[in-house]
């Protein structure tokens, strides 16, 4: 299947919407519970009150379709997914599928579960805020940094290969922090450092709408700010040249020069720009509920507990949602934060 779709016009009959039927979906994404124990100022997250799991007998009735889907990687998110109870047991079946199975989290139940985690997971992102007192100070969580950096040794102890990365959510409290996070990163034995913008205006993260503009403000970065930012991404890029050459940060300077454009893009002094994305082509997002999203940011398309993943991927709704997208054009899309591109 071809996935050259980006800047096309809609769609206009039914056959031209069958062409967007999905026979490969490399990634699905996993909330695996909806809660979470850190109250960060960007996320709404930690205000569920709720709580909602994927249960193996959900995953169960769905590793057929994963299997038809030729699903190659998990991911498990949440909230926090290590509050899931079950939260090994899915991923040993969905190992026992020859499918890879990577951890994000907020670190915080990583030395708790380091020996389950070692045995049963392939790979872990863990979210860093910044050095220990901005970490702490965003998390509001006593002593989450230094939570993290016990998990990590733990996890060492049971598997020392195991790859541990860190995501890095920039915003108004940690953009001038971004070369201390990169030396953190490589103070407590992390693998890779990654950094994308807080998303400060669409509905996803437990928002039932859009932030108004003075929750915005507490997130996003003024005037004075991202030129700030803009100041420390070009001393990232040359201080820690030798990280960027090697992979451990992850993004290429283009890429970390996009950090400002999107803030500038706020403030309205540039345009919004789409990443170059095929999310809704090659992966999906399951919630803790059961609905299935083509991507964190745009509406559900079905719920697996109606439903097989295979059917909902393919049904009516998401031929039309894939059919009439177009990235660069639609308004979610321009004001996206995030960005998956696979090859088919």
């Amino acid at each position: 299947m071809s996935i050259s779709v980006l800047g096309r016009p809609p769609v206009s009959d039914e056959t031209d919407v069958s062409r967007h039927l999905i026979h490969r979906l490399p990634v699905v994404v996993i909330a695996a519970h909806n809660q979470c124990s850190c109250r960060c100022v960007m996320c709404d997250i930690w205000k569920i009150r709720d709580p909602q799991e994927i249960t193996p007998q959900d995953l169960e009735r769905q590793i057929k379709s994963f299997r038809d889907l030729g699903v190659q990687w998990a991911v498990f998110t949440g909230g926090e997914p290590q509050r899931n109870a079950n939260l090994f047991t899915l991923a040993n079946m969905l190992r026992g599928e020859g499918i890879r199975v990577t951890l994000l989290t907020a670190g915080l139940l990583l030395e708790a579960q380091a020996e389950q985690i070692a045995a049963t997971i392939d790979d872990i992102i863990v979210s860093l805020d910044g050095p220990p007192t901005v970490h702490n100070q965003i998390r509001q969580v006593p002593r989450a940094f230094e939570r993290i950096t016990a998990g990590v040794k733990a996890l060492r102890r049971y598997r020392s290969e195991i790859v541990v990365g860190t995501r890095c959510t920039v915003q108004k409290q940690n953009h001038r922090y971004l070369c201390a996070l990169a030396t953190s990163a490589k103070e407590i034995d992390l693998n890779s450092v990654s950094f994308l913008a807080a998303d400060v205006v669409s509905s996803a993260f437990n928002r039932p709408e859009a932030w108004p503009e003075q929750r915005q403000q507490e997130v996003a970065l003024n005037h004075q700010e991202v030129e700030q930012l803009a100041y420390e991404i070009e001393r990232l890029i040359t201080e820690h040249r030798q990280d960027l050459d090697s992979g451990f940060i992850v993004e290429s300077p283009a890429k970390l020069r996009r950090l400002v454009s999107y803030f500038r893009a706020h403030l309205g002094q540039e345009e919004h720009v789409a990443p170059y994305c095929n999310a809704p082509w090659v992966s999906a997002v399951i919630d803790s509920s059961g609905e299935v999203r083509p991507c964190f940011f745009h509406p559900p398309i079905g719920n697996i507990h109606e439903n097989i993943v295979n059917e909902i991927v393919n049904g009516p709704a998401a031929l039309r949602f894939r059919g009439n997208l177009d990235i660069p054009t639609n308004s979610i899309c321009r004001s996206c934060v995030c960005s998956l591109h696979i090859k088919q």
